[in-house]
């Protein structure tokens, strides 16, 4: 029993002195490539064996011949295990310089595309982060392209709208201040038309202007789309009657949600003067609600025609107006990015669809508890 506890004790401190040797030079090589520090793990496995089979077979006074014959085995042993462990190692250290390839690929701009060949479960694993890693970085490229679009298409339509009442106030102002205007008192009423429509226009950019920064501020009150929607329709009764449009809210339930006032009745207001302006004299703008799995879906209809599918993506984009939309009347764009805008803040969703004649705004947001 003392004989075997001896060998056990020069097996382990043979292996062990390996072990911390092995550790130390681990601990070195740390800052080099995955090569070193796999030579260093297969070298400590292979030389700790080695150590320990030796240092027993030392203490157990063989004969010369016999200690030759154990030190030839082992140390045959030792070098094929470690040339093994070290070509096995190069297979793993190539799989992982075709991943960091892979990897720059998409770094640089392009697609994450995995490497053909098999890899390990950690570098297969590494494989997939960096190929939804990729997923992503494409979508907020994407994102990107369409938001700066955009803003130049902001800047364009907000350049040409601001230009065209600017130039006619120069135009009124020179007349009133030359005299030769022949009614001061109209030139008065269309000046102060055009600065109120101005006015709207920087409204609404100040509005969307706190929508992206997320400082929009929400006072949530309980409340019935009900009463909503009648203060919207009444306010735009004059519009539609100016257009020729009937407005129809008779499908409207008292559901209670708990939202901004303020804010959601500028959604049904931008909503409403959207849909009479392009709606046809004798035309039907409706407005209707209903409970969904979602909460409770607000809807309007209107008769325009219908919106292009290729455009129906980039109706709540910011600055968008369609094809048919360069006309003054037709705004700045901002009106259904601020309705986006607005609901999103109400954690609900915005959304546009065709029906036979016209379109279906919908607004879906969460009913109140």
């Amino acid at each position: 029993m003392r004989d075997l506890l001896l060998i056990a004790l020069y097996a382990f401190a043979g292996a062990a002195a390996t072990g911390l040797a092995g550790a130390a030079l681990l601990r070195w090589t740390r800052r080099r490539s995955l090569t070193a520090s796999l030579a260093v793990v297969a070298a400590v496995g292979v030389v700790a064996m080695l150590a320990g089979t030796l240092a027993v077979a030392w203490a157990m006074f063989l004969s010369p011949h016999d200690l030759t014959v154990v030190t030839t085995v082992v140390a045959m042993a030792a070098v094929v295990s470690l040339a093994t462990a070290l070509l096995l190692g190069r297979w793993v250290v190539a799989r992982s310089r075709e991943l960091a390839v892979a990897a720059r690929s998409f770094g640089d701009g392009g697609d994450f595309a995995a490497p053909d060949h098999p890899a390990t479960a950690e570098l297969e694993a590494v494989s997939r982060e960096l190929a939804a890693t990729s997923a992503r970085l494409a979508a907020s490229r994407e994102r990107e392209r369409a938001l700066e679009t955009s803003r130049r298409e902001l800047v364009a339509w907000i350049s040409h709208d601001l230009r065209t009442p600017l130039a006619g106030l120069r135009a009124m102002s020179e007349a009133l201040e030359d005299g030769v205007a022949e009614d001061p008192d109209r030139y008065l009423r269309q000046m102060r038309a055009e600065v109120e429509r101005l006015n709207d226009m920087v409204g609404d950019l100040f509005e969307l202007s706190r929508i992206h920064a997320g400082a929009l501020p929400l006072a949530p009150a309980r409340m019935s789309l009900y009463d909503l929607v009648g203060d919207a329709l009444a306010g735009a009764d004059p519009l539609a009657r100016e257009h020729g449009v009937r407005l129809v809210g008779d499908g409207v339930e008292a559901v209670p949600v708990e939202v901004d006032g303020k804010e959601m009745s500028r959604v049904l207001g931008n909503l409403l003067v959207n849909a009479i302006r392009r709606t046809p004299a004798d035309g039907t703008v409706a407005v209707a609600t209903e409970r969904s799995a979602e909460g409770v879906v607000l809807s309007v209809t209107d008769g325009c025609g219908g919106i292009p599918e290729d455009d129906l993506d980039r109706v709540f984009d910011t600055g968008w107006r369609g094809t048919h939309a360069r006309t003054p009347p037709a705004g700045a764009g901002l009106g259904l990015a601020i309705v986006r805008g607005i609901v999103e803040a109400h954690r609900g969703r915005a959304t546009v669809r065709n029906i036979p004649g016209g379109c279906c705004f919908e607004v879906t947001l969460p009913t109140a508890s």
